[in-house]
């Protein structure tokens, strides 16, 4: 089991940048590829990034692409998503997810464990 919880989520200005963290235990983290998805009110959740249990293979939607960067660092066991230029649109709930694999996915099926998710909210 691994047991993840996000944190950095907020309110901002369209324009700004906040930093999501996800914080793991149990399971080693060190293990797990992880993905960041998001769901905005009344749609589905979506991929935005993923990485590989190194750190360095990583994934981007093109939603995120230049906008926003995933990274990890092992010894703490904690990920995160660094989004810049944040927009209206980016409106959601962001949630991180780890899976007992070398190798990252964008699909949502394919990961296995899931933290609560983190609400960030961009004003115009």
């Amino acid at each position: 089991q691994v047991q993840l919880v996000e944190s950095g989520g907020g309110l901002v200005q369209a324009g700004g940048s906040l930093r999501l963290s996800c914080a793991a235990s149990g399971r080693t983290f060190s293990n797990c590829a992880m993905g960041w998805f998001r769901q905005a009110p009344g749609k589905g959740r979506t991929f935005l990034a993923s990485i590989s249990t190194s750190g360095r293979v990583t994934f981007y939607a093109d939603s995120a692409k230049g906008r926003f960067t995933i990274s990890r660092d092992n010894a703490k066991n904690t990920g995160y998503l660094q989004m810049n230029s944040l927009k209206p649109e980016d409106t959601a709930v962001y949630y991180c997810a780890a899976r007992a694999n070398l190798y990252t996915s964008t699909s949502n099926s394919a990961y296995n464990y899931w933290g609560q998710g983190t609400q960030v909210t961009v004003s115009s």
